[in-house]
């Protein structure tokens, strides 16, 4: 199958080159559009220099309208078996709402890491409680899924012990508690770096495995046909 990209049409021989630089000017991008969102969220300019901002913003993205994918499509610059999602809200270097969150495999948790700016504010200088929420769900279904299962979130309980402050480093651990059937349950929480042992957020969720037929009936236009396990990594 050939791979298309905005490099064009490619071969498999030329594959692995193209991709690998085409991914690098995707997180390259990603990481200015989310300085414009850091600074258009902290910024106190006049509204004849925001309005200034706001037309070279929209000439900058005009070659971008026409490669826009629509919905079934998946971006050519995944790999949902590898855990490639280079646009996940959460940890995509593709993507201008992720802080991103970095996650890795500490004996056997999953320990996660970012700093959330304005962009990311609910109370004045803390952390809105839905991106508490989004956050521990990646980090959770990121548990489920290299415990070796996958599944998507069927059921999300979150617990507020204190606000989550803004400019500050936070670190997330998730770690798997029960597992049954085709369900997992994982639990988790959010404190900040300097006190990690001081849970400001707690989560405990349940993540169900789909059947194939579910797979198909939900995903099938988006996956690639020789995709056996889509949910390598969560989202």
């Amino acid at each position: 199958m050939p791979h298309h990209s905005f490099l064009g049409v490619g071969t498999r021989r030329d594959r692995p080159s193209a991709l690998h630089d085409r991914r690098q000017a995707i997180a390259e991008l990603g990481a200015v559009l989310r300085t414009v969102i850091a600074q258009t969220t902290a910024t106190e300019a006049t509204a004849a220099e925001l309005r200034q901002c706001a037309a070279l913003l929209q000439a900058a993205t005009a070659p971008l309208a026409p490669h826009t994918r629509g919905r079934p499509a998946m971006p050519s610059a995944d790999d949902l078996p590898a855990g490639v999602r280079m646009y996940n809200p959460v940890t995509g270097a593709g993507s201008a709402l992720a802080p991103p969150l970095r996650i890795e495999l500490v004996d056997g948790h999953a320990v996660g890491t970012c700093t959330l700016g304005p962009a990311y504010e609910g109370p004045p200088t803390y952390v809105h409680g839905g991106i508490s929420a989004l956050l521990l769900d990646q980090m959770l279904g990121y548990a489920a899924s290299t415990a070796g299962r996958p599944g998507l979130t069927a059921a999300l309980d979150i617990r507020y012990r204190a606000p989550v402050p803004l400019h500050t480093p936070l670190r997330l651990e998730a770690r798997v508690t029960e597992t049954g059937g085709r369900s997992i349950t994982v639990t988790g929480d959010i404190a900040t770096a300097d006190d990690p042992h001081t849970p400001l957020v707690q989560a405990t969720a349940t993540f169900v495995a789909l059947r194939p037929a579910q797979l198909a009936e939900l995903f099938g236009q988006a996956l690639h046909p020789d995709t056996i396990e889509p949910f390598a990594a969560h989202d």
